[in-house]
């Protein structure tokens, strides 16, 4: 289907060249001699894209473009001009040209310009078809291969660009290929983590602060416990500000999602580590701040270790104690000078933003940010988020628009205008499920659908990584027959009693706590001011 193009220029008789070659392209071209002209035929007609002459007698192109857009906000315009001067280029764009053209232009340069406005998508969107089968194979080739951390990192993070390009491009058959992918891997990860976790944990005693051990530097993955003093402290003692921003529950496609509206403010430095198992609250976040295994905290800091760990946040009660704690073990210049703020609702976020004034001289700001954890479990109990965000990239659109209007883009909008570092990660990702797998155990096993722990848990082993002996893998265990029972892949657990109505209701859902790249990998990006 061709095009059709206005060309406003009160020397379009003189353009015939460059009329006939874009007519031999695709584009079907009329031609008027000015402003007024211009602005009567579109109130009649459509056009595709406006190409519009800024120097013209009586009615210039700025004045012609005005009106263009009160009768089409949208139409593509590409102003051509003799001028070279910066300050017509930008009052341009100002008001809203789409492309900038100097003269003398040749045909060639005018049809780049129209297939940038019109044709950029489809074309990116074949090529990223192209590209992606090409890599398919390859892909595949790397999961079965993959041997070190580094590998599943490099693994994970180009199944989140595919997955991500695939879908901006709407080719939707390609998704559920992509998908399939993901899946596939998953299944081969999880193998990988059952085999190397014991020891993995086992030998991380912690690079020391300032080491500049990064994720797949070595044969083991940089962990909860030691992304603080591995990756913030450094930016403390060198006696710059730090803001530590961990947003419960997200994943590397989420925040991908919302990096472009970090772009115009921040440098952004990408980075992965690893969340410990099992990839929940209770375990993951009070391992991200004490910068110690559960087992360990368990242990040294009893008090701390209470409440019921069905329940996300009551183990979760003490993170600003236990960061205070890690800080004087380091025997940080933050140890005396910290603040920690948990961010639940509408009212916690204004009494974060409000206070930023007065934080100007505290040497480290940490805040937890729970709503998208908050968002992810209300899904599967409301019909109306799950109308919203039906899949994962829909999920990220949502989590895009809240944190658009959110109180923490404000706050984040504010810090850069300040000279401080700005740390945004998150403690664990999240999976969808859709595959039951049963489980049995006493009155006193856990709730949790993606993991269990309790006594004589009975469960199909190829779906689940059974941990019964936890102080090998750094878990407290409350009795000493005590195991736990982390899913894979898309699985989540369901007791026999009322199995049918739970399978139902958890089906479709957003969960953590299991071994899933969307799990363990967490985003974390160093951000600095621009």
């Amino acid at each position: 289907m061709a095009f059709s193009i206005l060309w406003v220029d009160d020397n379009i008789e003189e353009l015939g060249g460059h009329v006939r070659y874009l007519g031999e392209k695709g584009y079907e071209v009329e031609g008027v001699t000015n402003g007024r002209d211009a602005l009567a035929i579109l109130a009649d007609r459509d056009f595709d894209a406006i190409l519009l002459d800024e120097m013209m007698p009586g009615m210039g192109g700025l004045e012609t473009l005005e009106d263009i857009r009160k009768l089409n906000e949208h139409i593509p315009v590409i102003m051509i001009t003799k001028s070279e001067a910066e300050d017509l280029m930008s009052r341009a764009i100002g008001k809203r040209i789409d492309d900038y053209l100097v003269k003398p232009v040749s045909p060639l340069q005018i049809l780049s310009a129209l297939k940038r406005q019109l044709e950029a998508r489809r074309l990116a969107g074949e090529e990223v078809t192209r590209e992606y089968m090409k890599s398919f194979m390859g892909l595949g080739d790397r999961v079965a291969l993959a041997g070190k951390p580094a590998d599943w990192e490099l693994i994970y993070k180009d199944l989140v660009t595919w997955g991500m390009d695939l879908y901006r491009y709407s080719d939707h058959g390609l998704l559920q290929t992509q998908a399939e992918q993901m899946s596939a891997a998953n299944t081969v990860f999880a193998r990988f983590v059952r085999e190397h976790y014991q020891d993995w944990v086992n030998v991380d005693d912690g690079p020391g602060v300032g080491n500049p051990q990064a994720a797949g530097d070595t044969d083991t993955p940089l962990f909860s416990p030691r992304v603080y003093e591995t990756w913030i402290e450094p930016e403390v003692r060198a006696g710059r500000q730090v803001f530590w921003i961990v947003i419960d529950c997200m994943r590397l496609d989420q925040l991908r999602t919302i990096e472009p509206l970090l772009e115009p403010y921040y440098h952004i430095d990408r980075r992965l580590y690893w969340s410990i198992l099992p990839t929940a609250t209770p375990y993951s976040r009070n391992a991200l701040f004490a910068g110690l295994y559960p087992l360990d905290i368990a242990e040294g800091y009893p008090q701390w270790w209470i409440g019921n760990a069905d329940h996300e946040g009551s183990r979760n009660a003490h993170e600003g104690d236990l960061l205070g704690q890690l800080l004087k073990r380091l025997d940080s210049p933050a140890a005396g000078s910290m603040r920690y703020y948990k961010v639940s609702d509408a009212r916690d976020a204004d009494m974060l933003h409000r206070n930023l004034g007065s934080l100007g001289d505290v040497k480290l700001v940490a805040g937890v940010y729970n709503f998208l954890d908050i968002m992810a479990h209300g899904r599967s109990q409301n019909r109306i988020l799950k109308e919203l965000a039906p899949d994962e990239a829909a999920f990220c659109t949502l989590m895009r628009s809240w944190f658009e209007h959110s109180n923490l883009y404000e706050v984040m909008k504010n810090l850069a205008r300040r000279d401080c570092t700005v740390f945004l990660t998150t403690d664990h990702g999240s999976m969808l499920c859709s595959k039951a797998v049963q489980i049995r155990g006493n009155r006193d096993t856990s709730n949790n659908v993606r993991y269990k722990f309790g006594d004589n848990l009975g469960v199909d082993e190829d779906k689940v990584m059974m941990i019964k002996e936890p102080e090998k893998v750094r878990l407290p265990a409350n009795t000493t027959i005590e195991n736990y029972a982390v899913t894979t892949e898309n699985c989540y657990l369901v007791y026999p009693t009322n199995y049918h109505e739970y399978e139902r209701l958890y089906r479709d859902s957003f969960q953590h706590g299991g071994i899933t790249l969307q799990e363990m990998m967490c985003p974390f990006v160093m951000l600095r001011p621009r």
